[in-house]
């Protein structure tokens, strides 16, 4: 014990000998040390810190890479899907294609010959249109020749009218029969006459003879059974006068008896009733050519 005493007492003599330079370098470096040792702490500090966050990236950069795999998995499944798809898709396309060229040929074929029938209509209304046209420019022809015909006759209860594509020839039946009589005056004779000659002249012609009376009750004797009796006989007896000559068509008359019904003025009054008390004469073109060209067209 008192060897280390001793030692100790030596010991701190001979320290207390060190200069207090190397002291001062020492403890300069020990500062330095320490510094170096705070900065290297704070260093690695700094780092661990970085080190966890880029450990924090790592894995949410992991997890969106895993997100990532998982959803291109599924769009390349879907790709595939669609690929599937599409070429179900162009193999239906194909076939729906190859049907609708198929329809739209026949469709065409179907159009053509629609254009064909239409062509062949318009041609035939054409050629219906030019034979109205003939035929009203004849209707007004023969309505001029039979104005000029009759001529003597007008004023005298013969009138000459065209309307509705047809030509209308009215005599009262003054110019024609006496009361109550179907036998055909001389007057009525001659003005048939000029009748005929034109309707020899124009053998297309259809005419209808309506023999029309006033609403004034037959009273006369004999076979006759009231005014309708008596304007057929007298229409009857106008065919019979026209068919005097030879070169009239008999299959183009026709007598009707209209009796009082068809009045075209009032039977109120004398003047009416003479007007009412008539022979018409319709005269219109025959219809058999018209009506073949409308056949062919419906």
């Amino acid at each position: 014990m008192k060897k280390i005493t001793a030692f100790i007492i030596i010991a701190l003599n001979l320290s207390s000998c060190v200069s207090i330079r190397v002291f001062n370098d020492l403890e300069s470096r020990y500062a330095q040390l320490k510094d170096n040792f705070n900065r290297q702490t704070k260093s690695i500090e700094t780092l661990n810190t970085e080190i966890k966050d880029l450990t924090e990236k790592f894995v949410t950069l992991e997890n969106t890479l895993e997100e990532t795999e998982n959803s291109l998995n599924q769009k390349q499944q879907k790709i595939e899907k669609l690929e599937s798809s599409l070429d179900l898709l162009k193999l239906n396309s194909e076939t729906a294609l190859k049907e609708s060229i198929a329809e739209n040929e026949s469709l065409l074929d179907k159009i053509a010959l629609r254009e064909n029938e239409l062509t062949d209509r318009m041609a035939r209304v054409d050629e219906l249109e030019g034979l109205i046209a003939r035929q009203e420019e004849a209707m007004r022809s023969l309505k001029e020749k039979l104005s000029d015909a009759l001529l003597n006759f007008e004023g005298k209860g013969l009138t000459v009218e065209a309307r509705d594509g047809k030509v209308y020839v009215s005599m009262e039946n003054k110019l024609l029969f006496r009361s109550g009589s179907w036998t055909v005056e001389s007057d009525g004779e001659r003005a048939i006459a000029g009748l005929g000659s034109v309707l020899a002249d124009n053998p297309d012609i259809s005419v209808l003879i309506e023999g029309h009376t006033d609403n004034v009750p037959y009273s006369g004797k004999g076979p006759l059974k009231g005014n309708w009796d008596l304007s057929t006989k007298r229409a009857t007896a106008i065919v019979k006068q026209l068919l005097e000559n030879p070169d009239i068509l008999p299959q183009n008359l026709t007598a009707a008896g209209r009796g009082e019904y068809l009045p075209i003025a009032p039977n109120s009054t004398r003047l009416g009733r003479a007007s009412n008390r008539r022979i018409e004469v319709v005269l219109s073109p025959q219809l058999d050519e018209i009506k073949q060209i409308i056949n062919t067209i419906d």
